[in-house]
C-alpha cells in the first residue's frame, strides 16, 4: 500500500472541502430571485449573520450593500455592524469569555478551507485589542462617509439604533432595529 505525503493529504482534504462547500452554496446558499430589484438581500443576509454572531459575514454583506447601493443609510448600517462587533468584543472581555474571544477572532480571520488544516492561533486578549482597534477606526470612517452623503438620514437612522440599544443593553449586537429594511 502506498503512503500519501502529508501535503497530498492536505491538498485532497482542501479540494474535498471546497467541493462540499461549493455544492452546499449552490444547493441552499443562493437567495431566490423574485424578478424584482434585490436591493436588500445583502442586508437580509447581514441580519441573519448578526443573529448567529458571524460578524465576518455580516460585515461582508454590509460592504456588498454599500458597493451595490451606496447611500448614507447603507454606510450607517455598515457603521452599526462595526459597532456591534466592538460591543460584542467588549462584552466577552467584561465577562472573561476568552475562549469565545478566540472563536470570534477565528471567525474574523478564517474563512478558507486551508484554515481547517492550518488554523491560525492567537492569544485572546491580543485578539480583543486588535479587533476593537480596527473596528473602531472603520466605524469612524464609515460614519464620516455617511455624514458626507446625508446627515439628516444618518440622524434618523442613528436615533432608531440608539433606541434599539437602550431596549436591549445586553445583546443589541446580535440584531438590528425592527424599523430597518433588513
Amino acid at each position: 500500500m502506498n503512503r500519501l505525503s502529508g501535503r497530498t493529504v492536505r491538498v485532497m482534504l482542501s479540494l474535498g472541502l471546497a467541493l462540499c462547500a461549493a455544492s452546499l452554496w449552490v444547493g441552499c446558499g443562493a437567495l431566490p430571485s423574485s424578478g424584482r430589484h434585490d436591493s436588500h438581500t445583502h442586508l437580509q443576509r447581514a441580519k441573519v449573520h448578526l443573529a448567529a454572531g458571524d460578524y465576518r459575514r455580516a460585515v461582508e454583506a454590509c460592504q456588498q450593500e454599500v458597493a451595490a447601493h451606496p447611500s448614507a443609510e447603507t454606510y450607517t448600517y455598515l457603521t452599526y455592524v462595526y459597532q456591534a462587533l466592538d460591543a460584542y468584543t467588549d462584552s466577552l472581555a467584561r465577562t472573561d469569555q476568552w475562549v469565545a474571544m478566540e472563536h470570534l477572532y477565528l471567525n474574523l480571520a478564517a474563512g478558507r478551507t486551508e484554515d481547517l488544516v492550518d488554523p491560525p492561533d492567537v492569544l485572546a486578549r491580543i485578539a480583543k485589542e486588535m479587533i476593537q482597534s480596527a473596528v473602531q477606526k472603520q466605524s469612524d470612517v464609515t460614519a464620516a462617509l455617511a455624514m458626507r452623503l446625508d446627515s439628516a438620514a444618518v440622524a434618523r437612522v442613528w436615533a432608531q439604533q440608539t433606541a434599539w440599544r437602550k431596549m436591549r443593553p445586553d445583546g443589541w449586537w446580535f440584531g438590528v432595529p425592527s424599523g430597518w429594511p433588513w
